[in-house]
């Protein structure tokens, strides 16, 4: 599974899940640390990767567009730090993998419930 990994998440998480073998791009290395929301959107779904975001609003674009990619999985979970982070997103995706694949937006919360629903929205 491809990440891109949004500008509210830490850099360095980027980094140590690549060292775990993970294919993770930080918005922030690759000159997007300003981009719009739709801009970060289009990138993932040209580069076939699912976002990772503490963001709400990627649900919303994606809802209002119908698109069916990319998937995005939300972390709604407070003052997690870099290697609370690079714990739980593996998990995640070991979880969810399959419906991410085929397209759909996520939400972990803080008892880590995941909630998962299906593209296009």
């Amino acid at each position: 599974m491809r990440l891109l990994l949004d500008q509210g998440l830490p850099r360095r998480s980027a980094e140590l899940l690549r060292l775990e073998g993970f294919d993770v791009l930080h918005t922030g290395e690759i000159g997007m640390s300003e981009a719009l929301d739709e801009e970060i959107l289009a990138r993932a779904h040209q580069e076939e990767r699912t976002i990772v975001t503490l963001d709400s609003d990627f649900h919303t674009l994606l809802a209002r567009s119908k698109a069916s990619a990319p998937s995005v999985i939300r972390i709604r979970i407070q003052g997690l730090r870099t290697e609370q982070m690079v714990v739980l997103i593996p998990q995640v995706l070991e979880a969810i993998s399959e419906e991410l694949a085929r397209g759909a937006v996520a939400s972990i919360d803080e008892t880590l419930k995941i909630r998962v629903r299906k593209l296009p929205l």
